[in-house]
Protein backbone atom coordinates (compact mmCIF):
# COMPACT_ATOMS: atom_id res chain seq x y z
CA UNK A 1 0.00 0.00 0.00
CA UNK A 2 1.08 3.32 -0.90
CA UNK A 3 0.89 6.06 1.38
CA UNK A 4 0.32 9.67 -0.17
CA UNK A 5 1.03 12.66 1.40
CA UNK A 6 -1.94 15.36 0.03
CA UNK A 7 -5.13 15.90 -2.21
CA UNK A 8 -3.14 17.18 -4.88
CA UNK A 9 -0.27 14.58 -5.01
CA UNK A 10 -3.69 12.18 -4.69
CA UNK A 11 -5.38 13.49 -7.37
CA UNK A 12 -1.92 13.98 -10.21
CA UNK A 13 -1.34 10.09 -9.12
CA UNK A 14 -5.10 9.00 -10.62
CA UNK A 15 -5.53 11.31 -12.86
CA UNK A 16 -6.93 8.63 -15.99
CA UNK A 17 -5.46 10.05 -19.26
CA UNK A 18 -8.17 10.38 -21.20
CA UNK A 19 -5.81 10.46 -24.55
CA UNK A 20 -5.92 7.06 -26.62
CA UNK A 21 -2.73 5.66 -27.74
CA UNK A 22 -2.30 6.42 -31.40
CA UNK A 23 -1.55 3.02 -32.33
CA UNK A 24 -5.08 1.62 -30.87
CA UNK A 25 -7.30 4.68 -32.44
CA UNK A 26 -5.37 3.89 -36.27
CA UNK A 27 -5.66 0.69 -35.57
CA UNK A 28 -9.70 0.79 -34.74
CA UNK A 29 -10.28 3.33 -37.37
CA UNK A 30 -9.04 0.62 -40.05
CA UNK A 31 -11.10 -2.21 -38.12
CA UNK A 32 -14.36 0.05 -38.55
CA UNK A 33 -13.21 1.49 -42.12
CA UNK A 34 -13.30 -2.08 -43.35
CA UNK A 35 -16.57 -3.29 -41.52
CA UNK A 36 -18.34 -0.47 -42.92
CA UNK A 37 -17.10 -1.23 -46.37
CA UNK A 38 -16.75 -4.60 -46.55
CA UNK A 39 -19.29 -6.10 -43.57
CA UNK A 40 -19.77 -9.77 -42.67
CA UNK A 41 -16.94 -10.55 -44.51
CA UNK A 42 -14.47 -8.32 -42.74
CA UNK A 43 -16.28 -9.86 -39.45
CA UNK A 44 -15.21 -13.04 -40.18
CA UNK A 45 -11.72 -11.92 -41.04
CA UNK A 46 -11.37 -10.60 -37.50
CA UNK A 47 -12.94 -13.54 -35.91
CA UNK A 48 -10.27 -15.85 -37.37
CA UNK A 49 -7.80 -13.40 -36.65
CA UNK A 50 -8.06 -12.05 -33.22
CA UNK A 51 -10.02 -14.81 -31.96
CA UNK A 52 -8.65 -17.58 -33.79
CA UNK A 53 -11.97 -19.04 -35.02
CA UNK A 54 -13.16 -19.84 -38.46
CA UNK A 55 -16.74 -18.51 -39.11
CA UNK A 56 -19.31 -18.94 -42.06
CA UNK A 57 -21.53 -16.24 -42.71
CA UNK A 58 -24.80 -17.99 -41.24
CA UNK A 59 -22.82 -18.89 -38.22
CA UNK A 60 -22.61 -15.45 -37.14
CA UNK A 61 -26.17 -15.61 -35.64
CA UNK A 62 -25.75 -17.80 -32.60
CA UNK A 63 -28.92 -20.19 -33.18
CA UNK A 64 -32.30 -21.11 -30.97
CA UNK A 65 -31.32 -24.13 -30.50
CA UNK A 66 -27.56 -23.03 -28.99
CA UNK A 67 -29.34 -20.84 -26.49
CA UNK A 68 -31.82 -23.87 -25.46
CA UNK A 69 -28.65 -25.94 -25.07
CA UNK A 70 -26.87 -23.63 -22.68
CA UNK A 71 -29.26 -24.51 -20.47
CA UNK A 72 -27.71 -28.07 -20.24
CA UNK A 73 -24.85 -26.35 -18.38
CA UNK A 74 -26.52 -24.59 -15.58
CA UNK A 75 -28.03 -26.34 -12.39
CA UNK A 76 -31.47 -25.47 -10.62
CA UNK A 77 -29.64 -23.48 -7.93
CA UNK A 78 -27.63 -21.34 -10.40
CA UNK A 79 -30.95 -20.74 -12.68
CA UNK A 80 -32.81 -19.57 -9.38
CA UNK A 81 -29.86 -17.52 -8.71
CA UNK A 82 -30.08 -15.62 -12.24
CA UNK A 83 -33.70 -15.17 -11.77
CA UNK A 84 -33.28 -13.55 -7.79
CA UNK A 85 -30.47 -11.30 -9.72
CA UNK A 86 -32.69 -10.61 -12.86
CA UNK A 87 -35.89 -9.36 -10.34
CA UNK A 88 -33.97 -7.29 -8.39
CA UNK A 89 -32.67 -5.42 -11.37
CA UNK A 90 -36.05 -5.06 -12.78
CA UNK A 91 -37.54 -4.06 -9.56
CA UNK A 92 -35.07 -0.87 -9.13
CA UNK A 93 -35.69 0.20 -12.59
CA UNK A 94 -39.37 -0.08 -12.95
CA UNK A 95 -38.90 2.76 -10.19
CA UNK A 96 -36.72 4.64 -11.99
CA UNK A 97 -39.54 5.56 -15.19
CA UNK A 98 -39.93 8.98 -15.80
CA UNK A 99 -43.18 10.31 -16.30
CA UNK A 100 -44.72 12.80 -18.70
CA UNK A 101 -44.56 16.37 -18.33
CA UNK A 102 -47.86 19.04 -19.08
CA UNK A 103 -48.09 22.36 -18.09
CA UNK A 104 -51.30 24.39 -18.96
CA UNK A 105 -51.21 27.89 -18.87
CA UNK A 106 -54.60 30.17 -18.66
CA UNK A 107 -54.02 31.72 -22.11
CA UNK A 108 -54.78 28.28 -23.53
CA UNK A 109 -50.81 27.45 -23.84
CA UNK A 110 -50.03 23.90 -23.62
CA UNK A 111 -46.26 22.70 -23.15
CA UNK A 112 -45.84 18.80 -22.76
CA UNK A 113 -42.66 17.06 -22.26
CA UNK A 114 -43.19 13.11 -23.51
CA UNK A 115 -40.91 10.25 -23.53
CA UNK A 116 -40.00 7.60 -26.40
CA UNK A 117 -38.23 4.24 -26.25
CA UNK A 118 -35.22 3.71 -28.35
CA UNK A 119 -35.99 1.73 -31.67
CA UNK A 120 -32.64 -1.11 -31.27
CA UNK A 121 -29.73 -0.89 -28.96
CA UNK A 122 -26.97 -2.91 -29.08
CA UNK A 123 -25.49 -4.32 -25.75
CA UNK A 124 -21.48 -5.37 -25.83
CA UNK A 125 -20.41 -8.07 -23.32
CA UNK A 126 -16.75 -9.03 -22.70
CA UNK A 127 -16.13 -13.01 -22.74
CA UNK A 128 -12.26 -13.01 -21.95
CA UNK A 129 -11.13 -15.43 -19.74
CA UNK A 130 -13.91 -14.65 -16.85
CA UNK A 131 -17.13 -13.72 -19.01
CA UNK A 132 -18.99 -10.56 -17.40
CA UNK A 133 -22.13 -12.61 -17.34
CA UNK A 134 -23.91 -10.40 -14.60
CA UNK A 135 -23.28 -7.21 -17.47
CA UNK A 136 -26.17 -9.17 -19.79
CA UNK A 137 -28.93 -8.36 -17.15
CA UNK A 138 -27.36 -5.03 -15.70
CA UNK A 139 -27.24 -3.54 -19.19
CA UNK A 140 -30.35 -5.66 -20.97
CA UNK A 141 -32.79 -4.91 -17.87
CA UNK A 142 -32.67 -0.46 -18.14
CA UNK A 143 -33.21 -1.08 -21.79
CA UNK A 144 -36.25 -3.42 -21.09
CA UNK A 145 -37.97 -1.52 -18.95
CA UNK A 146 -37.68 1.77 -21.14
CA UNK A 147 -39.35 -0.19 -23.32
CA UNK A 148 -36.99 -0.67 -26.19
CA UNK A 149 -38.04 -3.96 -28.55
CA UNK A 150 -35.15 -4.87 -30.63
CA UNK A 151 -31.58 -5.40 -28.29
CA UNK A 152 -29.18 -7.19 -30.01
CA UNK A 153 -26.62 -9.10 -27.49
CA UNK A 154 -23.02 -9.62 -29.03
CA UNK A 155 -20.09 -11.22 -27.66
CA UNK A 156 -16.94 -12.74 -28.60
CA UNK A 157 -17.02 -16.73 -29.12
CA UNK A 158 -15.14 -19.44 -27.32
CA UNK A 159 -12.66 -21.61 -29.56
CA UNK A 160 -14.94 -24.10 -30.28
CA UNK A 161 -17.23 -21.16 -32.23
CA UNK A 162 -19.71 -21.66 -28.93
CA UNK A 163 -21.01 -18.78 -27.11
CA UNK A 164 -20.64 -18.84 -23.39
CA UNK A 165 -23.58 -20.83 -22.12
CA UNK A 166 -24.00 -18.74 -18.89
CA UNK A 167 -24.48 -15.97 -20.89
CA UNK A 168 -26.81 -17.51 -23.14
CA UNK A 169 -28.58 -18.75 -20.49
CA UNK A 170 -29.27 -15.08 -18.65
CA UNK A 171 -29.99 -13.98 -22.72
CA UNK A 172 -32.73 -16.39 -23.18
CA UNK A 173 -34.05 -15.76 -19.61
CA UNK A 174 -34.45 -11.75 -20.76
CA UNK A 175 -35.72 -12.73 -23.84
CA UNK A 176 -33.56 -11.87 -26.05
CA UNK A 177 -33.78 -13.02 -29.77
CA UNK A 178 -30.99 -11.55 -31.77
CA UNK A 179 -27.17 -12.83 -30.28
CA UNK A 180 -24.16 -12.74 -32.77
CA UNK A 181 -20.94 -14.62 -31.95
CA UNK A 182 -18.78 -11.26 -32.56
CA UNK A 183 -16.43 -9.14 -30.51
CA UNK A 184 -13.67 -6.85 -30.65
CA UNK A 185 -13.75 -3.37 -32.46
CA UNK A 186 -15.18 -5.04 -35.38
CA UNK A 187 -18.55 -5.90 -33.11
CA UNK A 188 -18.95 -2.09 -32.80
CA UNK A 189 -18.69 -1.60 -36.10
CA UNK A 190 -21.04 -3.47 -37.08
CA UNK A 191 -23.58 -2.09 -34.75
CA UNK A 192 -23.05 1.10 -35.42
CA UNK A 193 -22.95 0.67 -39.34
CA UNK A 194 -25.20 -2.46 -40.12
CA UNK A 195 -24.08 -5.18 -41.90
CA UNK A 196 -25.46 -8.17 -44.26
CA UNK A 197 -26.59 -10.21 -40.76
CA UNK A 198 -26.55 -7.47 -38.32
CA UNK A 199 -28.62 -4.34 -38.60
CA UNK A 200 -27.46 -1.32 -37.35
CA UNK A 201 -28.55 0.01 -33.71
CA UNK A 202 -29.60 3.31 -32.36
CA UNK A 203 -27.81 3.13 -29.11
CA UNK A 204 -24.42 0.78 -27.66
CA UNK A 205 -23.93 0.14 -24.25
CA UNK A 206 -21.45 -2.25 -22.33
CA UNK A 207 -18.11 -2.15 -21.54
CA UNK A 208 -15.09 -3.82 -22.66
CA UNK A 209 -11.27 -3.09 -23.49
CA UNK A 210 -9.39 -0.58 -24.96
CA UNK A 211 -10.33 -1.44 -28.59
CA UNK A 212 -13.94 -1.33 -27.58
CA UNK A 213 -13.49 1.92 -25.71
CA UNK A 214 -11.95 3.35 -28.49
CA UNK A 215 -14.31 2.14 -30.92
CA UNK A 216 -17.16 3.20 -29.20
CA UNK A 217 -15.42 6.44 -29.06
CA UNK A 218 -14.98 6.84 -32.76
CA UNK A 219 -18.53 5.62 -33.89
CA UNK A 220 -20.38 8.31 -31.66
CA UNK A 221 -21.94 10.52 -33.75
CA UNK A 222 -23.31 7.63 -35.63
CA UNK A 223 -24.86 6.37 -33.09
CA UNK A 224 -25.51 7.36 -29.24
CA UNK A 225 -22.96 4.90 -27.07
CA UNK A 226 -23.52 5.27 -23.01
CA UNK A 227 -19.91 5.63 -21.60
CA UNK A 228 -16.20 5.71 -21.94
CA UNK A 229 -15.41 2.81 -19.64
CA UNK A 230 -11.65 2.39 -18.24
CA UNK A 231 -10.62 0.07 -15.80
CA UNK A 232 -12.67 -0.54 -12.71
CA UNK A 233 -11.62 1.46 -9.59
CA UNK A 234 -12.67 1.69 -5.83
CA UNK A 235 -12.36 4.58 -3.17
CA UNK A 236 -12.98 3.92 0.71
CA UNK A 237 -13.89 6.70 2.48
CA UNK A 238 -12.87 5.14 6.40
CA UNK A 239 -12.88 6.69 9.34
CA UNK A 240 -11.43 5.37 13.21
CA UNK A 241 -13.84 2.91 13.61
CA UNK A 242 -13.52 1.19 10.09
CA UNK A 243 -12.59 -2.42 9.80
CA UNK A 244 -9.14 -2.29 8.00
CA UNK A 245 -10.21 -6.57 7.12
CA UNK A 246 -12.78 -5.43 5.41
CA UNK A 247 -10.74 -2.23 3.91
CA UNK A 248 -8.38 -4.69 2.48
CA UNK A 249 -11.31 -7.25 1.39
CA UNK A 250 -12.75 -4.84 -0.55
CA UNK A 251 -9.61 -3.71 -2.37
CA UNK A 252 -8.83 -6.85 -3.29
CA UNK A 253 -11.80 -8.00 -4.67
CA UNK A 254 -11.23 -4.66 -7.02
CA UNK A 255 -7.86 -6.20 -8.08
CA UNK A 256 -9.73 -9.32 -9.36
CA UNK A 257 -10.44 -6.88 -12.32
CA UNK A 258 -8.37 -6.38 -15.36
CA UNK A 259 -5.85 -3.28 -14.05
CA UNK A 260 -8.41 -2.49 -11.05
CA UNK A 261 -7.42 0.36 -8.77
CA UNK A 262 -8.19 0.88 -5.38
CA UNK A 263 -7.99 3.99 -2.97
CA UNK A 264 -8.21 4.67 0.88
CA UNK A 265 -9.02 8.03 2.55
CA UNK A 266 -9.18 7.91 6.25
CA UNK A 267 -8.72 10.78 9.05
CA UNK A 268 -7.16 7.83 11.21
CA UNK A 269 -3.71 7.63 11.79
CA UNK A 270 -4.16 3.90 13.48
CA UNK A 271 -5.92 2.67 9.97
CA UNK A 272 -2.71 4.28 7.87
CA UNK A 273 -0.16 2.34 10.39
CA UNK A 274 -2.05 -0.79 9.57
CA UNK A 275 -2.34 -0.61 5.88
CA UNK A 276 1.19 0.55 5.23
CA UNK A 277 2.21 -3.03 6.13
CA UNK A 278 -0.57 -4.73 4.03
CA UNK A 279 0.90 -6.56 0.83
CA UNK A 280 -2.39 -5.08 -1.49
CA UNK A 281 -2.22 -3.09 -4.15
CA UNK A 282 -3.54 0.49 -3.50
CA UNK A 283 -3.25 4.20 -2.25
CA UNK A 284 -3.95 5.73 1.07
CA UNK A 285 -4.34 9.14 1.97
CA UNK A 286 -4.38 10.95 5.04
CA UNK A 287 -6.69 13.96 6.11
CA UNK A 288 -7.02 15.89 9.18
CA UNK A 289 -10.87 15.56 8.73
CA UNK A 290 -13.81 13.57 6.73
CA UNK A 291 -14.86 16.92 5.27
CA UNK A 292 -11.47 16.81 3.63
CA UNK A 293 -12.12 13.04 2.53
CA UNK A 294 -15.35 14.08 0.74
CA UNK A 295 -13.51 16.74 -0.78
CA UNK A 296 -10.73 14.05 -1.88
CA UNK A 297 -13.31 11.81 -3.12
CA UNK A 298 -15.29 14.32 -5.08
CA UNK A 299 -12.02 15.51 -7.10
CA UNK A 300 -11.39 12.04 -8.03
CA UNK A 301 -15.25 11.06 -9.28
CA UNK A 302 -14.65 7.68 -8.45
CA UNK A 303 -16.97 4.47 -9.93
CA UNK A 304 -17.28 2.88 -6.65
CA UNK A 305 -17.20 4.68 -3.20
CA UNK A 306 -17.03 3.01 -0.20
CA UNK A 307 -18.18 5.01 3.43
CA UNK A 308 -17.27 2.99 6.48
CA UNK A 309 -18.18 5.46 9.08
CA UNK A 310 -20.50 6.05 12.22
CA UNK A 311 -22.85 7.83 10.06
CA UNK A 312 -22.20 7.00 6.18
CA UNK A 313 -25.83 8.64 5.17
CA UNK A 314 -24.27 11.87 6.59
CA UNK A 315 -21.42 12.22 4.84
CA UNK A 316 -22.98 10.63 1.41
CA UNK A 317 -24.86 14.28 1.85
CA UNK A 318 -21.44 16.13 0.89
CA UNK A 319 -20.98 13.20 -2.06
CA UNK A 320 -21.55 14.47 -5.70
CA UNK A 321 -18.85 12.92 -7.76
CA UNK A 322 -19.88 9.49 -8.16
CA UNK A 323 -20.91 6.23 -10.33
CA UNK A 324 -22.24 4.40 -6.87
CA UNK A 325 -22.14 5.31 -3.09
CA UNK A 326 -22.23 1.82 -0.95
CA UNK A 327 -22.92 2.79 3.22
CA UNK A 328 -21.76 1.45 5.89
CA UNK A 329 -19.88 -2.20 6.59
CA UNK A 330 -22.75 -3.97 5.30
CA UNK A 331 -22.58 -2.77 1.79
CA UNK A 332 -19.43 -3.71 -0.56
CA UNK A 333 -18.78 -2.76 -3.51
CA UNK A 334 -19.60 -6.64 -4.59
CA UNK A 335 -23.59 -6.13 -4.12
CA UNK A 336 -23.90 -3.18 -6.48
CA UNK A 337 -21.84 -6.05 -9.41
CA UNK A 338 -24.44 -8.17 -8.73
CA UNK A 339 -27.64 -8.59 -7.18
CA UNK A 340 -28.46 -5.00 -5.53
CA UNK A 341 -30.68 -3.57 -8.50
CA UNK A 342 -28.64 -0.53 -9.83
CA UNK A 343 -26.76 -1.30 -12.71
CA UNK A 344 -22.74 -2.02 -12.68
CA UNK A 345 -22.27 -0.09 -15.75
CA UNK A 346 -21.01 3.03 -14.22
CA UNK A 347 -18.84 6.02 -15.17
CA UNK A 348 -14.90 5.32 -14.56
CA UNK A 349 -11.68 7.31 -14.53
CA UNK A 350 -13.09 10.35 -12.98
CA UNK A 351 -15.71 11.08 -15.75
CA UNK A 352 -18.59 10.31 -13.15
CA UNK A 353 -18.40 14.29 -12.72
CA UNK A 354 -20.15 14.12 -15.67
CA UNK A 355 -21.27 10.92 -16.80
CA UNK A 356 -24.11 9.04 -15.16
CA UNK A 357 -24.64 5.38 -14.33
CA UNK A 358 -26.87 3.57 -16.69
CA UNK A 359 -30.60 4.26 -16.72
CA UNK A 360 -33.64 3.99 -17.89
CA UNK A 361 -33.58 7.54 -19.57
CA UNK A 362 -30.35 6.19 -21.41
CA UNK A 363 -33.04 3.99 -23.59
CA UNK A 364 -35.60 6.75 -23.68
CA UNK A 365 -36.08 9.94 -26.21
CA UNK A 366 -37.45 13.16 -24.75
CA UNK A 367 -39.60 14.84 -27.05
CA UNK A 368 -41.38 17.92 -26.27
CA UNK A 369 -44.64 19.11 -27.38
CA UNK A 370 -45.54 22.53 -27.81
CA UNK A 371 -49.80 23.92 -28.54
CA UNK A 372 -50.64 27.38 -28.64
CA UNK A 373 -54.01 29.40 -28.78
CA UNK A 374 -54.27 32.48 -30.48
CA UNK A 375 -54.32 34.94 -27.12
CA UNK A 376 -51.02 32.64 -26.60
CA UNK A 377 -49.12 33.41 -29.32
CA UNK A 378 -50.09 37.34 -29.17
CA UNK A 379 -49.02 37.24 -25.52
CA UNK A 380 -45.26 36.22 -26.01
CA UNK A 381 -45.12 38.23 -29.45
CA UNK A 382 -43.51 41.17 -28.47
CA UNK A 383 -40.71 39.33 -26.29
CA UNK A 384 -40.27 36.88 -29.49
CA UNK A 385 -39.74 40.08 -31.58
CA UNK A 386 -37.19 41.41 -29.62
CA UNK A 387 -34.90 38.50 -28.95
CA UNK A 388 -35.27 37.68 -32.97
CA UNK A 389 -34.38 41.10 -34.17
CA UNK A 390 -31.37 41.48 -31.96
CA UNK A 391 -30.26 37.86 -33.63
CA UNK A 392 -31.73 39.01 -36.80
CA UNK A 393 -33.82 36.65 -37.77
CA UNK A 394 -36.26 38.84 -39.34
CA UNK A 395 -38.20 35.90 -40.81
CA UNK A 396 -38.89 34.22 -38.19
CA UNK A 397 -40.83 37.50 -36.70
CA UNK A 398 -42.66 37.57 -39.89
CA UNK A 399 -43.54 33.53 -38.99
CA UNK A 400 -45.43 34.67 -36.24
CA UNK A 401 -47.53 38.15 -37.17
CA UNK A 402 -48.15 36.29 -40.35
CA UNK A 403 -50.49 34.95 -38.09
CA UNK A 404 -51.79 37.47 -35.89
CA UNK A 405 -53.06 39.41 -39.12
Amino acid sequence: MRIVRNIDSLEKLVVHKRVTKNRVAERVAKILKNVGERGDDALIEYTKKFDKVKLLPKELRVSESEVSAAFNDLDAALIAAFKRAIENVTRFYKRQVPKPVKVKEANGKVLCSRYFPLGRVGVYVPAGTAPLVSTVYMAVIPALVAGVKEIVLVSPPRKDKLMNSFILAIASLLKIKEIYRVGGAQAIAALAYGTKTIRKVNKIVGPGNEFVTEAKRQVFGDVDIDMLAGPSEIVIIASKDAKVDYIIADLEAQMEHRNGAGIVITNSRKIIKELRNEKVNGLALRVRTLDEACEAANRIAPEHLEILTRNPAALARKIHNAGAIFLGENTPVALGDYTAGPSHVLPTGGSASFFSSLSVREFLKEVHILDYTKKALQDEVEVLEKIATLEGMVKHIESVKKRLG
